[in-house]
């Protein structure tokens, strides 16, 4: 399928998710995948309303997007902070950055900084889009385009799960949309500042993320049913 086909059906589907749920949002991370959902939604669709979750720890270029993109699209990005007790407790107990000394203290500081936030974000609301793709991750190959969210108690639904990269960033370059600085100096995926990196040619596209731990955990806890350490 070509790009504009491509686009017909992400609007299709955009389109039935605006009419059929009366609170309906956008969980964006300024990603390349999640620029091109803001693209189409800040043009064709302000009634549906998008968020973020600004962690505390994210690189100062993602700040910078976000700005620009209210400013292009005069549209308000609804940021969510982490709980500051639950933070200064997690650091007391971990050091600042001590998410690197193991993957149950990664998850703490994932379930710390990003769910809890986002599930305040998602509470009331009928439906939540997301730009996740299959081919992101091997944790993300039996996603569905429309299903429910049993952990958060709302459908799901993911607009491209079946674009490529090279979709991701031809949309991009077609419609002049803008995206993050880190892009041209060699990230491929970009998170919390401390827990990205750039990679190199021939690595995967999510090898700069968590890049200490196995493929199989690398996920923050957003887009997988599991429990974590809430302490």
């Amino acid at each position: 399928m070509n790009l504009e086909l491509k686009i017909i059906e992400v609007k299709k589907l955009l389109q039935s998710a605006h009419e059929n749920y009366v609170s309906i949002v956008f969980a964006s991370s300024f990603s390349a995948e999640d620029m091109v959902l803001t693209d189409l939604i800040g043009r064709h669709y302000p009634g549906i309303r998008i968020f973020t979750l600004d962690t505390g720890r994210l690189p100062e270029e993602t700040h910078s997007l976000i700005k620009k993109v209210e400013d292009n699209y005069h549209i308000h990005i609804q940021l969510y902070y982490p709980d500051t007790s639950a933070v200064e407790k997690y650091i007391a107990q971990n050091g600042l950055n001590g998410f690197y000394d193991s993957v149950d203290a990664r998850n703490t500081c994932c379930y710390i900084r990003k769910v809890e936030p986002l599930k305040r974000a998602l509470d009331g609301q009928n439906a939540w889009i997301t730009g996740l793709r299959r081919d992101q991750a091997t944790t993300r190959k039996n996603l569905t385009e429309v299903g429910f969210d049993s952990e958060n108690g709302l459908q799901k639904i993911n607009p491209l799960l079946d674009w490529g990269m090279p979709d991701v960033w031809a949309y991009l370059s077609e419609f002049n949309v803008p995206y993050n600085a880190l892009y041209d100096k060699g990230y491929a995926s970009i998170g919390c500042a401390p827990c990205t990196r750039a990679i190199v040619a021939g690595e995967d596209v999510r090898s700069g993320r968590w890049w200490w731990e196995n493929p199989e955990t690398k996920e923050c806890g957003l887009h997988i049913q599991s429990s974590h350490i809430k302490n």
